[in-house]
């Protein structure tokens, strides 16, 4: 075993492999950019060295500079995690050069599977099934749109170098391919460097389950399935393991086709081969195809940790030191079922935009496992992912295990930026998700019902009036002086007034809108109007959170304080931090409503500012290549006449 490794990434999956690096007796070394430099990773490691400007190019991407950080702390292997380098077989070869180990397969390896049009070649030969498309090397636009109408439409457009959803466009009419081939090459060179696409099949039924490999460079084993299939925009959102309604003749089938996928290319380490699947007729064995397979750890390893109780790190680190697989396939149990719902920091109500922000409460409840890479008062970076945590649960059944989910949601509390997490409960309470009725599909299909927001009821205005006034804890503090009546103080939140009456220890009245309530704090637990609330009252700086089954999150107003003005309707305004890709209008330049204007870069994806209403550009305040905060001015539209 290794006596230090250096780990080549950041937040909650350099946290994840310092935790076993440290049951194990190894010693780590993290790196950080500018923007880490009190990250909690940082922190845990029991060295820390500094590669870097806070833009990954500059930190996590400098593979010269974390090898020479492994060097220099005397690490004799490098663990790359997810995303950044882990699959950059370039840096492979770098590592192995400069004397150390990659915590992961062999730069071969890598490269095999690093192009999803080879892979898929690579993959027939060894006899696993693959979807209908075109993989060649031609990308002319016209030999690209010939073929997508003789594989038939709808059809996807993938990047060959892609993953997570990126370069990835799904086109239902030949009308709309161009546009979509432009997006998606464009969003490719961009995420990859490499803007070369493929074009695949589309299953209108589609169920995304993948199978988690593992192998020493000469055999293998498959640690069972996990469904992905609740997906946004091909992003995943809650994962599971095993898959619902699964027969033991397609986890057979899927299991051999996974460890032939793998020992085809003679890999070592973890990795997970994807399938995409055809559930409208059940799960059967000849309806699954091979998508890509990650070369990696997966963001959502820990579902198969939980049912396996093996430690993916750990069989890592043993293997990379030189360890033979020693598990037979007959060794490796399922036990029960598991849940993993990813926690960001987004805006839904905007469309999921990544958010920012300083997390002035965070926590996490007992009976779960969170794998983080924050803690209370940290700050929800522009440069990277916004991923908060991911929360784990297991059970004995399925139905079990939704259940935990669903507490867990409701009992995880974050304030000081906006989240998914009603999202995420909304989804874990979706009635056909309960019933394991999945797909890819689910989410679009029911979008407008799972990002409704939940509406605060007067007793959940009430305390919100009560946190505001500093009266969570029940306790008389208000000041002032009242001589033979209550004592009364009005507070402001989300510009709405509350008058507030303290009438004894614990016991209060709250007015909103001329509709009173009547609040008593007994034994720890807020009652309103003669009902128990169970709600948890939070109160940080302009603002006070509320968290009872679902969050809410009120505005504090100073009534003394009263800057700011309405930046006006011809404003288009940047809704996150980010880079300004391009500015498509120039000045003089007549639009109308939805025409793009620019494209903003942010946490490593794509979005398009488009013109609310038609008009005429008066001023473009950006130019391309411009780093903008939330809510900077983009293009002054003229004054509507």
């Amino acid at each position: 075993m290794f006596k230090k490794i250096l780990i080549a990434n950041r937040g909650e999956i350099a946290c994840r492999i310092i935790d076993t690096c440290q049951r194990l007796g190894v010693a780590t070394v993290a790196v950080y950019s500018d923007a880490d430099a009190t990250a909690r990773h940082v922190a845990m490691a029991d060295e820390a060295v500094h590669i870097g400007g806070p833009a990954p190019k500059d930190s996590y991407l400098r593979g010269e500079a974390i090898i020479a950080a492994a060097r220099d702390t005397g690490a004799e292997a490098i663990h790359p995690g997810y995303g950044f380098l882990s699959e950059n077989p370039d840096f492979v070869d770098s590592v192995e050069a400069a004397g150390l180990t990659f915590i992961g397969p062999s730069a071969n390896a890598i490269r095999a599977m690093g192009l999803k049009d080879a892979a898929k070649a690579l993959m027939e030969e060894a006899g696993v099934p693959v979807v209908p498309g075109y993989h060649g090397d031609n990308q002319d636009p016209e030999h690209l749109a010939g073929a997508a109408d003789t594989i038939g439409y709808p059809v996807l457009i993938k990047a060959v170098a892609g993953g997570g959803g990126k370069g990835m466009r799904l086109v239902e009419h030949p009308t709309d391919f161009a546009t979509a081939l432009e997006s998606a090459k464009g969003e490719a060179q961009t995420a990859f460097g490499n803007p070369a696409v493929l074009i695949e099949k589309y299953v209108e039924k589609p169920r995304h389950i993948e199978v988690q490999v593992f192998g020493d460079g000469t055999r293998a084993v498959h640690l069972y399935e996990r469904d992905c299939s609740l997906q946004r925009r091909h992003q995943k959102v809650i994962e599971e393991a095993p898959a619902p309604g699964m027969t033991p003749e397609m986890r057979a089938a899927m299991g051999q086709a996974a460890v032939r996928a793998a020992e085809a290319i003679g890999y070592k380490g973890a990795g997970t081969v994807e399938f995409i699947v055809d559930g409208s007729d059940g799960l059967r064995p000849d309806r699954f195809w091979f998508m890509e397979m990650n070369t990696r750890l997966q963001v959502e390893h820990p579902v198969t940790e939980a049912v396996t109780g093996i430690d993916l790190v750990e069989w890592q680190l043993r293997v990379a030191s030189g360890e033979a697989l020693t598990s037979q396939q007959e060794d490796i149990m399922l036990n029960g079922h598991a849940f993993e719902a990813r926690l960001y920091a987004e805006d839904v109500p905007a469309g999921f935009l990544p958010a920012t922000g300083t997390l002035t409460h965070l926590n996490f409840p007992d009976g779960a496992r969170a794998d983080t890479g924050v803690r209370p008062e940290d700050t929800i970076s522009p440069w990277y992912d916004p991923m908060i945590a991911k929360i784990v649960v297991h059970g004995a059944t399925r139905t079990i295990a939704l259940s935990k989910l669903r507490a867990a949601l409701e009992n995880t509390e974050v304030a000081g930026t906006v989240t998914n997490l009603s999202f995420l409960s909304a989804l874990a309470r979706h009635e056909g998700f309960g019933a394991g009725e999945v797909d890819t599909g689910l989410i679009a299909r029911d979008l407008l019902s799972l990002t409704k927001a939940a509406l605060p009821d007067l007793g959940i205005r009430a305390l919100a009036a009560l946190g505001a006034a500093g009266l969570a804890d029940g306790g008389a503090r208000m000041s002032g002086f009242a001589l033979w009546a209550p004592l009364r103080r009005s507070v402001e939140i989300d510009g709405t007034t509350a008058m507030i009456e303290v009438l004894a220890q614990g016991h209060a009245r709250v007015t909103v809108n001329s509709e009173a309530a009547e609040c008593h704090l007994r034994e720890g637990i807020w009652w309103v109007n003669g009902r128990p609330t169970a709600a948890r009252i939070v109160l940080t700086p302009g603002c006070v959170s509320i968290f009872a089954r679902d969050t809410w999150h009120f505005d504090l107003v100073d009534p003394l304080d009263r800057a700011g003005t309405d930046a006006g309707s011809g404003l288009t305004l940047s809704p996150m931090p980010g880079l300004v890709k391009v500015v498509l209008v120039t000045a003089g330049q007549v639009v109308m409503a939805g025409d793009r204007l620019a494209v903003l870069e942010a946490m490593k994806m794509e979005h398009t500012l488009t013109a609310a209403r038609d008009g005429k550009v008066a001023e473009v305040l950006v130019v391309s290549g411009t780093q903008v905060e939330a809510g900077a001015a983009i293009v002054r539209l003229e004054e509507e006449a």
